[in-house]
């Protein structure tokens, strides 16, 4: 197991490798894990047609470090715990042991099915334990899984199943969540209309809902697996470079983009991570609230403890239901030691009131950490205060899905506390700030682009069948440098503070979603003839969608315009993209040559239309007043 830092002196030196050496520094990482074959070059790279990669001729399986390596000394305890979104339901664990067994048979299923090394599987499944075991079989036979949130819509996953080619879904009856059962199977066999290449359907029985099965297609996974005792789930030799995963991101334009990570490079910088920024040690119980169909789960839930040898908790249900104490319940029940969670999750908990929070022994939490978006500074001195009672360390982190890791972050134990604050670069990142020319931003406390200008293990390969369109965006802005789309301050320390998105892409409750897909997504109806969406503050969710929408002629009851606009906006992308205030308008505030003035746009939803700037370059500057007077 890696050994997290113990000082603050010991990270600078680690720091001081990464820079001078970084090929000697990563060799050392990653030589902390089992290869079946070691590697013969750590690092090739381009920046400018954008071609990276790492660990060359190492072959691996992910699992074999995940699973197989802790059987001989880690066997009989526990890996996974699972806690149901029902709060009088039965929890279950797995030791090491058992996860390995039910990842065998599984893995050995699914070569019985007819998938292999390559094969794109897509999971759209609750967060029940055979989500992880899925995964993980999924890639134990050296197939790609292509896991999908189970609150899009069939739309969204018909384009995601479409877009990586995948023959097989894995799917459940049901979704349990909060204490409602939302449909699952039933939005799977809806995509699949519109998707060729599907050859089976595996369904988990999960909530006893009942589902139609299509003969020669669909097949009771639970039956499937019980055929096997173990043997037949033998990890599949992987190269460094063979693609792991494919997880679905929302960009600055319409379509998806799947972004690409690798076996190699991906565990080294997975495990790597979660070690030194959470300090974890073998046996804590770590839990992750995050969904495993967003990149948090995929690390930091399944992946990252596993690798350490960590236990890894895992929520079916929702923050606030039944009661706003019941994450407090479930860290008294399972003793969780590290607490990994989102702002929207803690300013709800937050504005349901202390009194949900002091009844519970909260003694075994050791470290709190924040994940999705800045986290603002009453939600971290709350967090801090009242539930980590000002002994936890709060470790704020920043990364995104095409990072796979953890980039910036407060090193819990270690760094100094600053609220509002990500923290420090791990050692292996080397983060700059740039201004609009591209030149780097040597002084402190100014706002520049944030980038990173050498790469590291884990950073996305490319975007699943068009790598020009990810050279394009994350290499195109500022040739030399990965580009986040992230603006950000730096103080005298060398402490990161997270401005926010400099893109059209939306945080919402810490969830990224473009703003051409909520726009494509409104323009399908009917009655709209075009429109625009911006994101707005919100206490709860960080961001809110404000949608100016233009109606095909005068509408006639505006209500019921918006609740089908909602609903339309439901149906292609899911709920987590509804417009939160759709106001219609008589036109968009645009230049002469076409381009909508979202500047504008943000300053009239925020309220702030004292100081709108210059409006003379608009091809009819009157629509500004009539969007203001319409504000909702």
């Amino acid at each position: 197991m890696i050994q997290p830092f113990d000082s603050l002196d010991a990270y600078e030196r680690a720091m001081q490798l990464s820079v001078d050496d970084p090929e000697a520094f990563w060799s050392h990482v990653a030589s902390q894990y089992s290869w079946i074959q070691p590697w013969s070059q750590v690092l090739n790279w381009d920046f400018r047609c954008y071609d990276v990669r790492w660990f060359e001729g190492g072959t691996l399986n992910i699992t074999l470090n995940c699973l197989d390596r802790h059987l001989s000394d880690r066997g009989e305890k526990t890996a996974l715990i699972w806690e149901p979104s029902d709060p009088e339901g039965a929890s279950r664990s797995f030791t090491y042991q058992e996860l390995h067994s039910e990842v065998e048979r599984t893995a050995a299923a699914l070569r019985r099915q007819g998938m292999g090394k390559g094969d794109r599987i897509c999971v759209y499944m609750p967060m029940v334990p055979e989500l992880a075991v899925v995964v993980l079989a999924i890639a134990r036979i050296g197939a790609i899984h292509s896991v999908v949130f189970g609150g899009f819509s069939a739309h969204s996953l018909a384009d995601r199943i479409a877009d990586a080619g995948c023959r097989m879904v894995i799917t459940a009856d049901a979704i349990v969540r909060g204490g409602k059962i939302l449909p699952c199977k039933e939005v799977v066999d809806e995509a699949l209309t519109n998707c060729n290449g599907v050859e089976r359907v595996w369904v988990f029985r999960v909530s006893g809902s009942d589902v139609d099965m299509i003969y020669g297609r669909d097949v009771d996974a639970h039956e499937e697996i019980s055929r096997y005792s173990g043997t037949g789930g033998e990890a599949e030799v992987m190269q460094a470079e063979d693609p792991l995963f494919i997880l679905y991101t929302s960009g600055s334009t319409g379509k998806p983009k799947g972004v690409v990570h690798t076996c190699g490079g991906y565990m080294v910088y997975a495990g790597y991570s979660f070690t030194h920024v959470f300090r974890a040690q073998p046996g804590e119980v770590f839990w992750c609230t995050a969904d495993i169909g967003w990149i948090t789960g995929h690390t930091y839930l399944l992946y990252g403890p596993l690798l350490q040898g960590s236990t890894t908790l895992m929520f079916e249900g929702i923050p606030i239901w039944p009661n706003p104490d019941r994450f407090w319940k479930v860290c008294e029940r399972h003793s969780v030691n590290l607490l990994y969670t989102a702002p929207t999750a803690i300013r709800s908990l937050m504005a349901a009131g202390d009194a949900w929070v002091k009844p519970y022994s909260l003694n075994s939490l050791r470290v709190l950490g924040s994940v999705g978006e800045p986290i603002n500074a009453e939600a971290w001195q709350w967090y801090h205060r009242e539930v980590g009672k000002r002994r936890c360390p709060v470790t704020d982190t920043w990364w995104q899905t095409e990072t796979g890791g953890i980039l910036i972050a407060a090193l819990a134990g270690l760094s100094p506390l600053k609220p509002t604050y990500a923290g420090l670069p791990l050692p292996g990142i080397q983060p700059v700030l740039l201004d609009a020319q591209g030149e780097i931003i040597e002084e402190n406390e100014r706002e520049g682009y944030l980038a990173v200008r050498f790469p590291w293990p884990s950073m996305i390969r490319t975007t699943w069948g068009d790598h020009e369109r990810c050279r394009q965006t994350y290499f195109g802005a500022y040739p030399g440098y990965y580009f986040t789309g992230d603006g950000a301050r730096r103080d005298a320390d060398g402490y990161y503070r997270i401005i926010g998105r400099v893109d059209d892409v939306l945080n919402v409750s810490g969830h990224r979603i473009g703003t051409a897909e909520v726009e494509n997504a409104i323009n399908m109806h009917p009655l709209v003839a075009e429109s625009a969406v911006v994101g707005v503050p919100d206490e709860l969710k960080g961001q809110a969608i404000y949608a100016f929408v233009i109606c095909k002629g005068d509408p006639q009851n505006p209500d019921n315009i918006r609740a089908e606009i909602t609903a339309t906006v439901t149906e292609f992308i899911g709920k987590i993209a509804r417009p939160d205030k759709i106001q219609l308008v008589p036109g968009l505030p645009k230049t002469r040559s076409g381009k909508i003035m979202r500047r504008i746009l943000r300053k009239i939803a925020e309220g702030d239309v004292s100081q709108l700037g210059d409006t003379s370059t608009l091809l009819d500057p009157s629509v500004v007043d009539q969007l203001i007077r319409g504000r909702i």
